[in-house]
């Protein structure tokens, strides 16, 4: 009987009308607090994974599903018995090389460092590189002549386009061998290329300081032989594509290579990125039960407010046999139930909000055009409206505990 007599004459008290306004008045801006936090709640989160998600798209157009690189040093040979042995793998579509280092780019009068990776003829199975050229075409060797591919922002600095037939002339120092101090160009490797095409990815790591050319330009110019290479460039064949595969893949090739590499998926090459964004939503959630932590103090006055309001209803069910501890649970019910909801109100406000948002797109983020997306991009995720659910819960059992803690009926 007490599992629903408590609960009951706690959801009257809810609705009933109090002996003054000014609670239920009060009552209904606590619920409406916390529904309007925790729908705030929803929405910042569900924003911050709709730029996560599509960030990680923007990087999927360029990263491999596994890059592989040495653990020490720059550079790995790629005929050595683990890296032969991956070869040999029939779950592998393709592997491709590539060399990346720093060099100096000019054009005519224009110079500047640049990120110079050189990628071989597997480039394009393993990264989506037709998608992201913005001017010109995909090449690094058209048969006769060496071509750069170059990040559109690079090439904004450089004072080119894919359309100049002139030459970029690109500069490495000599890794061996003592510099010529009377001379030290005589010290520098020196190649040149024609640009092809610009690509774009919308991230400034790559727009403003990449530029492909061929594997073979590269090991030139950085004074390596054919078998060398920075890193390894991993594409599976078709059905690896889910997180879980991807993991059980991964694991399978860093016993394939044993020690000396490391296999990195799509999220541990963009490592600094993902962990900017977590503690980016880290100290959103932080700050947004702050202000929740604010609003439940209506909680607190409201309840506080209802129990001096039902004294007289205090002492009836004390003399009809209700003991305190009772008489703190129905309290502590009423302020947990103006607490749930609001919390249930904000949670479908939220997900509504998100849900019109993701497919009607109202709010804009500027002018058509003018940025790679139109609207705001919003993700709901079950774990996130979860998470919001149990923090303003427990919140708000917390405000309704602390005014009924010392509730004492009076004979």
């Amino acid at each position: 009987m007490r599992s629903t007599f408590e609960p009951h004459i706690a959801w009257r008290y809810l609705f009933s009308k109090k002996g003054h306004n000014a609670i239920n008045i009060v009552s209904g801006i606590s619920a409406a607090a916390v529904a309007v936090v925790t729908a705030a709640m929803i929405a910042v989160l569900s924003v911050m994974n709709g730029f996560g998600v599509l960030v990680e798209q923007l990087f999927s157009e360029f990263d491999p599903v596994l890059l592989v690189q040495p653990v020490e040093g720059q550079t790995l040979r790629t005929d050595t018995a683990p890296v032969l042995a991956l070869y040999a793998r029939e779950d592998i579509e393709a592997i491709s090389m590539q060399l990346e280092q720093t060099a100096l780019v000019r054009y005519k009068d224009h110079q500047l460092p640049a990120r110079v990776m050189g990628v071989d003829s597997l480039f394009a199975r393993t990264a989506h590189i037709d998608s992201i050229i913005t001017d010109g075409f995909y090449s690094v060797w058209d048969g006769a002549f060496e071509r750069a591919v170059m990040g559109r922002g690079l090439a904004a600095q450089i004072g080119m386009n894919a359309h100049f037939t002139g030459a970029l002339h690109l500069y490495a120092p000599e890794r061996t061998g003592r510099i010529n101090l009377l001379r030290p160009d005589q010290s520098l490797r020196h190649e040149h290329a024609f640009i092809a095409g610009t690509f774009a990815i919308n991230q400034l790591e790559y727009d403003d300081q990449l530029m492909l050319v061929s594997l073979p330009l590269a090991q030139r110019l950085f004074g390596y032989d054919e078998h060398t290479a920075s890193a390894l460039r991993i594409q599976p064949k078709e059905g690896v594509n889910l997180k879980s595969q991807i993991s059980n893949f991964k694991s399978q090739i860093s016993q394939t290579l044993g020690e000396g590499y490391r296999v990195l998926d799509r999220y541990e090459q963009q490592a600094d990125f993902f962990r900017i964004l977590r503690i980016e939503k880290l100290l959103t959630i932080v700050l947004l039960v702050f202000i929740l932590l604010i609003a439940s103090f209506n909680i607190i006055g409201s309840l506080t407010m209802l129990i001096i309001d039902k004294r007289e209803d205090i002492r009836i069910l004390s003399h009809l046999g209700a003991d305190e501890p009772t008489i703190r649970r129905i309290f502590l019910l009423e302020g947990w139930f103006i607490s749930s909801l609001g919390t249930l109100t904000g949670l479908v406000l939220g997900v509504a909000l998100c849900l019109g948002q993701q497919y009607f797109g109202w709010l804009k983020l500027g002018a058509e055009g003018q940025y790679i997306i139109s609207a705001y991009p919003v993700q709901v995720q079950a774990a996130d409206i979860l998470l919001v659910a149990l923090i303003v819960l427990a919140l708000g059992f917390v405000s309704a505990w602390y005014p009924t803690r010392k509730l004492r009926v009076e004979s």
